[in-house]
């Protein structure tokens, strides 16, 4: 097993996360909307676990450029729930088979207008579009990715179960956001606080059902288990650019890593 916290070469399987989540939310702006973007290659398939947002748009390009790739190169797209932060940029991928939870969709379709973050009118076209495949509990839904139904973030969450052959992957979506939930068993948006908690139980045995096992949140670095306690791997890159002076030529680089993150990064550099 080759990794670096990013890019992991398992078997057959290369899972290139290009984008890592963040665990954090605006305190007056509303959703940061920061989410897990993984890349998934497997002989002449290659996949993409969520899509991000608007914002995410041009970065998720720009990544895909970086290694080569178009947009018509991505074979499938798999969306671990509607919510517009992982689901919104699916018709960069038109081409693509997308899968999504038959549940999460038909959810989707019946929330208000204007009310949610569900993307109203992505969903509505996704729901006719050629392309699409309606996943349910324990369908394949790419060589060796099996989709497990996880409710509470949403009613119809996936969580994606990757089986190389030495370990698993899991990508957990907004099922398990990241690293406080899984130790609380708590999640700050659920619709119901007991599916949730029993979801992210289940979660749990995925993830210690064998060592070495890899999880990958929708919100923050991916993870290992050691002695039980979940380990980071990789390195967070979390910054805001503000301009606060009267020439574009003069910014301020403002940090969202914690004190002990940024005085680690600093000594690495």
């Amino acid at each position: 097993m080759d990794q670096d916290g990013k890019v992991f070469r398992i078997g057959d399987y290369e899972i290139d996360i290009i984008v890592h989540g963040f665990p954090g939310k605006s305190v007056c702006h509303g959703s940061l909307g920061f989410s897990t973007i993984a890349l998934i290659s497997h002989k002449d398939r290659i996949a993409l676990v969520d899509v991000g947002s608007f914002g995410q748009r041009s970065l998720l390009q720009e990544q895909l450029a970086e290694r080569g790739l178009k947009p018509n190169d991505i074979t499938d797209v798999l969306l671990t729930h509607s919510h517009y932060d992982h689901s919104v940029n699916w018709p960069l991928f038109r081409h693509a088979r997308i899968a999504i939870g038959g549940a999460e969709l038909d959810w989707s379709l019946q929330q208000p207008w204007g009310e949610t973050v569900v993307p109203e009118f992505y969903m509505q076209e996704l729901a006719k579009w050629p392309t699409l495949q309606k996943v349910g509990d324990g369908d394949e839904v790419f060589p060796g990715i099996t989709a497990h139904m996880s409710p509470g973030h949403t009613p119809g969450s996936l969580v994606f179960v990757l089986d190389t052959g030495e370990g698993d992957m899991i990508f957990t979506g907004d099922a398990c956001k990241n690293r406080a939930e899984l130790l609380s068993r708590a999640a700050d948006m659920t619709y119901d606080a007991a599916a949730t908690q029993a979801t992210i139980e289940g979660i749990w045995a995925l993830w210690s059902a064998r060592p070495g096992n890899i999880l990958v949140p929708g919100h923050d670095l991916p993870m290992v288990l050691e002695d039980g306690v979940p380990r980071y791997l990789g390195t967070r890159e979390a910054a805001i650019r503000a301009w606060y002076a009267e020439d574009l030529n003069q910014t301020t680089i403002i940090s969202l890593l914690p004190d002990n993150e940024a005085v680690a990064r600093s000594a690495a550099e």
